[in-house]
Protein backbone atom coordinates (compact mmCIF):
# COMPACT_ATOMS: atom_id res chain seq x y z
CA UNK A 1 0.00 0.00 0.00
CA UNK A 2 1.38 3.36 -1.04
CA UNK A 3 0.35 6.16 1.37
CA UNK A 4 -1.01 9.35 -0.17
CA UNK A 5 0.34 12.80 0.64
CA UNK A 6 -1.81 14.74 3.11
CA UNK A 7 -1.76 18.53 3.07
CA UNK A 8 -1.85 21.05 5.95
CA UNK A 9 -1.36 18.80 8.99
CA UNK A 10 1.04 15.99 8.25
CA UNK A 11 2.66 14.85 5.02
CA UNK A 12 3.94 11.30 5.09
CA UNK A 13 4.94 8.99 2.33
CA UNK A 14 7.49 6.40 3.34
CA UNK A 15 8.23 3.64 5.76
CA UNK A 16 10.42 4.32 8.72
CA UNK A 17 13.46 2.11 8.74
CA UNK A 18 14.60 3.02 5.25
CA UNK A 19 18.25 2.83 4.52
CA UNK A 20 21.12 4.32 2.71
CA UNK A 21 23.56 5.02 -0.05
CA UNK A 22 27.18 4.24 -0.65
CA UNK A 23 29.70 4.62 -3.38
CA UNK A 24 31.58 2.37 -5.69
CA UNK A 25 34.44 4.85 -5.94
CA UNK A 26 35.53 5.75 -2.39
CA UNK A 27 38.08 8.45 -1.67
CA UNK A 28 40.10 9.16 1.44
CA UNK A 29 38.20 10.69 4.33
CA UNK A 30 39.03 14.24 5.33
CA UNK A 31 38.06 15.69 8.72
CA UNK A 32 37.18 19.35 8.74
CA UNK A 33 35.65 21.84 11.12
CA UNK A 34 31.83 21.86 11.31
CA UNK A 35 29.95 23.99 8.82
CA UNK A 36 28.34 27.11 10.23
CA UNK A 37 25.82 27.47 7.42
CA UNK A 38 24.10 24.99 5.08
CA UNK A 39 24.32 27.43 2.18
CA UNK A 40 27.51 27.16 0.07
CA UNK A 41 29.11 30.20 -1.53
CA UNK A 42 27.51 29.44 -4.92
CA UNK A 43 24.05 30.00 -3.44
CA UNK A 44 21.97 27.18 -4.96
CA UNK A 45 18.34 28.06 -5.66
CA UNK A 46 15.79 27.88 -2.85
CA UNK A 47 12.10 28.67 -2.66
CA UNK A 48 10.85 31.86 -1.04
CA UNK A 49 9.77 31.31 2.58
CA UNK A 50 6.09 31.43 3.40
CA UNK A 51 4.30 33.90 5.69
CA UNK A 52 6.34 34.69 8.77
CA UNK A 53 9.40 33.05 7.23
CA UNK A 54 7.78 29.60 7.22
CA UNK A 55 9.99 26.93 5.65
CA UNK A 56 8.89 26.43 2.02
CA UNK A 57 8.05 22.97 0.66
CA UNK A 58 8.93 21.68 -2.82
CA UNK A 59 7.36 18.56 -4.33
CA UNK A 60 8.03 18.73 -8.09
CA UNK A 61 9.23 21.03 -10.82
CA UNK A 62 7.25 22.78 -13.57
CA UNK A 63 5.20 20.51 -15.81
CA UNK A 64 5.59 22.72 -18.88
CA UNK A 65 9.35 23.20 -19.24
CA UNK A 66 10.28 19.92 -20.89
CA UNK A 67 10.66 16.30 -19.86
CA UNK A 68 12.94 16.50 -16.83
CA UNK A 69 12.96 14.13 -13.85
CA UNK A 70 15.03 14.04 -10.66
CA UNK A 71 15.97 10.75 -9.03
CA UNK A 72 16.55 11.18 -5.30
CA UNK A 73 17.97 8.63 -2.87
CA UNK A 74 17.62 8.74 0.89
CA UNK A 75 20.75 7.71 2.78
CA UNK A 76 18.94 6.69 5.95
CA UNK A 77 20.52 5.57 9.16
CA UNK A 78 18.71 6.12 12.42
CA UNK A 79 20.73 7.31 15.41
CA UNK A 80 20.18 4.08 17.36
CA UNK A 81 21.18 1.70 14.52
CA UNK A 82 24.90 1.73 15.29
CA UNK A 83 24.83 -1.76 16.85
CA UNK A 84 23.23 -3.15 13.70
CA UNK A 85 25.97 -1.63 11.57
CA UNK A 86 28.61 -2.98 13.95
CA UNK A 87 27.04 -6.43 13.58
CA UNK A 88 27.50 -6.29 9.82
CA UNK A 89 24.30 -4.76 8.43
CA UNK A 90 25.05 -2.57 5.41
CA UNK A 91 23.35 0.81 5.23
CA UNK A 92 25.24 1.67 2.04
CA UNK A 93 24.96 0.41 -1.54
CA UNK A 94 28.14 0.82 -3.62
CA UNK A 95 26.65 -1.12 -6.54
CA UNK A 96 23.81 1.36 -6.92
CA UNK A 97 26.09 4.39 -6.90
CA UNK A 98 28.38 2.62 -9.36
CA UNK A 99 25.42 2.01 -11.67
CA UNK A 100 24.36 5.67 -11.51
CA UNK A 101 27.91 6.65 -12.41
CA UNK A 102 28.10 4.16 -15.26
CA UNK A 103 24.75 5.34 -16.67
CA UNK A 104 25.76 9.00 -16.14
CA UNK A 105 22.62 9.78 -14.17
CA UNK A 106 22.83 12.87 -11.95
CA UNK A 107 21.09 12.42 -8.61
CA UNK A 108 20.38 14.10 -5.29
CA UNK A 109 21.31 12.21 -2.12
CA UNK A 110 19.49 13.11 1.09
CA UNK A 111 21.91 11.97 3.77
CA UNK A 112 21.46 11.66 7.52
CA UNK A 113 24.27 12.88 9.73
CA UNK A 114 24.40 9.50 11.45
CA UNK A 115 24.99 7.85 8.07
CA UNK A 116 27.83 10.29 7.30
CA UNK A 117 29.37 9.45 10.68
CA UNK A 118 29.24 5.74 9.81
CA UNK A 119 30.42 6.04 6.19
CA UNK A 120 32.62 9.16 5.93
CA UNK A 121 34.57 7.79 2.95
CA UNK A 122 31.39 7.24 0.93
CA UNK A 123 29.97 10.59 2.04
CA UNK A 124 33.11 12.42 0.96
CA UNK A 125 33.20 10.65 -2.41
CA UNK A 126 29.60 11.60 -3.14
CA UNK A 127 30.16 15.14 -1.94
CA UNK A 128 33.12 15.62 -4.28
CA UNK A 129 31.51 14.03 -7.34
CA UNK A 130 29.84 16.68 -9.56
CA UNK A 131 27.38 14.07 -10.77
CA UNK A 132 25.72 14.15 -7.34
CA UNK A 133 24.50 16.73 -4.88
CA UNK A 134 24.20 15.97 -1.17
CA UNK A 135 21.42 17.41 0.97
CA UNK A 136 20.22 17.10 4.58
CA UNK A 137 17.98 14.29 5.87
CA UNK A 138 18.33 15.15 9.60
CA UNK A 139 20.98 13.81 11.94
CA UNK A 140 18.98 11.15 13.75
CA UNK A 141 16.32 10.10 11.22
CA UNK A 142 13.81 10.55 14.03
CA UNK A 143 10.39 11.84 13.00
CA UNK A 144 9.42 15.50 13.15
CA UNK A 145 5.79 14.55 13.85
CA UNK A 146 4.10 11.91 15.96
CA UNK A 147 2.79 8.71 14.39
CA UNK A 148 5.30 8.56 11.54
CA UNK A 149 5.72 4.89 10.65
CA UNK A 150 6.91 3.96 14.13
CA UNK A 151 9.95 6.24 14.08
CA UNK A 152 11.09 7.74 17.38
CA UNK A 153 10.26 11.44 17.49
CA UNK A 154 12.44 14.52 17.84
CA UNK A 155 11.53 16.87 20.65
CA UNK A 156 10.11 20.05 19.08
CA UNK A 157 12.77 22.10 20.85
CA UNK A 158 15.52 20.01 19.22
CA UNK A 159 14.30 19.92 15.62
CA UNK A 160 16.46 22.81 14.50
CA UNK A 161 19.56 21.54 16.28
CA UNK A 162 19.06 18.07 14.75
CA UNK A 163 19.23 19.60 11.26
CA UNK A 164 22.23 21.75 12.20
CA UNK A 165 24.00 18.71 13.65
CA UNK A 166 23.46 16.86 10.38
CA UNK A 167 25.13 19.65 8.42
CA UNK A 168 28.08 19.52 10.82
CA UNK A 169 28.42 15.74 10.36
CA UNK A 170 28.28 16.04 6.57
CA UNK A 171 30.97 18.70 6.64
CA UNK A 172 33.14 16.69 9.05
CA UNK A 173 32.87 13.68 6.74
CA UNK A 174 34.28 15.77 3.89
CA UNK A 175 31.14 16.92 2.06
CA UNK A 176 32.25 20.44 1.08
CA UNK A 177 28.92 21.97 0.08
CA UNK A 178 25.82 20.22 1.43
CA UNK A 179 22.86 21.92 -0.20
CA UNK A 180 20.21 23.96 1.65
CA UNK A 181 17.60 21.28 1.02
CA UNK A 182 16.06 19.20 3.78
CA UNK A 183 13.96 16.04 3.58
CA UNK A 184 11.89 15.15 6.63
CA UNK A 185 12.44 11.60 7.92
CA UNK A 186 9.59 9.45 6.67
CA UNK A 187 8.40 12.46 4.68
CA UNK A 188 6.36 13.51 7.72
CA UNK A 189 5.91 17.16 8.64
CA UNK A 190 3.38 19.63 9.97
CA UNK A 191 3.17 23.37 10.52
CA UNK A 192 5.03 23.12 13.82
CA UNK A 193 7.95 21.36 12.12
CA UNK A 194 8.04 23.93 9.32
CA UNK A 195 8.07 26.74 11.89
CA UNK A 196 10.86 25.05 13.85
CA UNK A 197 13.13 25.19 10.79
CA UNK A 198 12.25 28.76 9.85
CA UNK A 199 15.34 30.91 9.53
CA UNK A 200 17.67 28.05 8.56
CA UNK A 201 17.37 28.99 4.91
CA UNK A 202 16.39 25.50 3.78
CA UNK A 203 13.74 24.34 1.36
CA UNK A 204 11.93 21.17 2.44
CA UNK A 205 12.00 18.70 -0.44
CA UNK A 206 9.24 16.12 -0.83
CA UNK A 207 8.35 14.22 -4.04
CA UNK A 208 5.49 13.35 -6.35
CA UNK A 209 6.53 9.78 -7.25
CA UNK A 210 6.87 7.14 -4.53
CA UNK A 211 8.97 4.32 -5.97
CA UNK A 212 7.95 1.76 -3.36
CA UNK A 213 11.48 0.36 -3.27
CA UNK A 214 11.75 0.25 0.53
CA UNK A 215 11.72 -3.40 1.62
CA UNK A 216 10.53 -4.41 -1.86
CA UNK A 217 11.54 -7.76 -3.32
CA UNK A 218 9.86 -7.42 -6.73
CA UNK A 219 12.02 -5.14 -8.88
CA UNK A 220 9.57 -5.31 -11.77
CA UNK A 221 6.73 -3.99 -9.62
CA UNK A 222 8.85 -1.07 -8.39
CA UNK A 223 9.94 -0.32 -11.95
CA UNK A 224 6.32 -0.22 -13.15
CA UNK A 225 5.33 2.06 -10.29
CA UNK A 226 8.07 4.56 -11.15
CA UNK A 227 7.39 4.50 -14.89
CA UNK A 228 3.64 4.88 -14.35
CA UNK A 229 4.12 7.83 -12.00
CA UNK A 230 6.73 10.01 -13.72
CA UNK A 231 5.58 13.26 -15.32
CA UNK A 232 7.61 16.25 -16.53
CA UNK A 233 9.27 17.83 -13.51
CA UNK A 234 8.81 14.79 -11.27
CA UNK A 235 10.86 14.06 -8.15
CA UNK A 236 11.19 10.31 -7.51
CA UNK A 237 12.01 9.12 -3.99
CA UNK A 238 14.13 5.98 -3.75
CA UNK A 239 16.57 4.40 -1.30
CA UNK A 240 19.83 2.54 -1.54
CA UNK A 241 20.85 -0.05 1.00
CA UNK A 242 21.77 -3.65 0.68
CA UNK A 243 19.50 -4.63 3.56
CA UNK A 244 16.30 -2.58 3.34
CA UNK A 245 15.99 -1.73 -0.36
CA UNK A 246 17.56 -4.67 -2.18
CA UNK A 247 15.91 -4.12 -5.58
CA UNK A 248 16.84 -0.48 -6.19
CA UNK A 249 19.94 -1.03 -8.32
CA UNK A 250 18.00 -3.33 -10.65
CA UNK A 251 15.16 -0.80 -10.80
CA UNK A 252 17.55 1.97 -11.83
CA UNK A 253 18.99 -0.21 -14.59
CA UNK A 254 15.48 -0.71 -15.96
CA UNK A 255 14.01 2.75 -15.38
CA UNK A 256 16.83 4.90 -16.76
CA UNK A 257 16.95 3.58 -20.35
CA UNK A 258 13.15 3.47 -20.57
CA UNK A 259 12.69 7.07 -19.42
CA UNK A 260 15.43 8.19 -21.78
CA UNK A 261 13.62 6.37 -24.59
CA UNK A 262 10.53 8.38 -23.64
CA UNK A 263 12.50 11.60 -24.01
CA UNK A 264 13.24 12.37 -20.35
CA UNK A 265 16.38 14.10 -19.17
CA UNK A 266 17.71 13.37 -15.68
CA UNK A 267 18.50 16.38 -13.50
CA UNK A 268 19.28 17.20 -9.90
CA UNK A 269 16.71 18.65 -7.54
CA UNK A 270 18.52 21.99 -7.61
CA UNK A 271 17.72 22.40 -11.32
CA UNK A 272 14.02 21.77 -10.74
CA UNK A 273 13.94 24.21 -7.83
CA UNK A 274 15.72 26.79 -9.96
CA UNK A 275 13.12 26.37 -12.71
CA UNK A 276 10.30 26.61 -10.17
CA UNK A 277 11.60 29.74 -8.48
CA UNK A 278 12.11 31.37 -11.86
CA UNK A 279 8.63 30.55 -13.18
CA UNK A 280 6.22 31.20 -10.32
Amino acid sequence: MIPQLRSITVVCALGAALAACGTGDPAGSVRQTPAKSPVPASRPPVLTPGPGGLTPVFAHGPRTLGKTVALTFDADMTADEGPRAAAGEHFDNPDLIGTLRRLKVPATIFMTGRWADEYPTEARSLGHDPQFEVANHSYSHYAFTSDCYGLPTVDPGKMRSDVERAYASLHNAGVPHALPYFRFPGGCYDQRALRALSGLGVTAVQWDVVSGDAFATDADAVTRQVLDGVKPGSVVVMHCTRSAAPTTERVVRAVVPELRKRGYRFVKVSELIGETSGHR
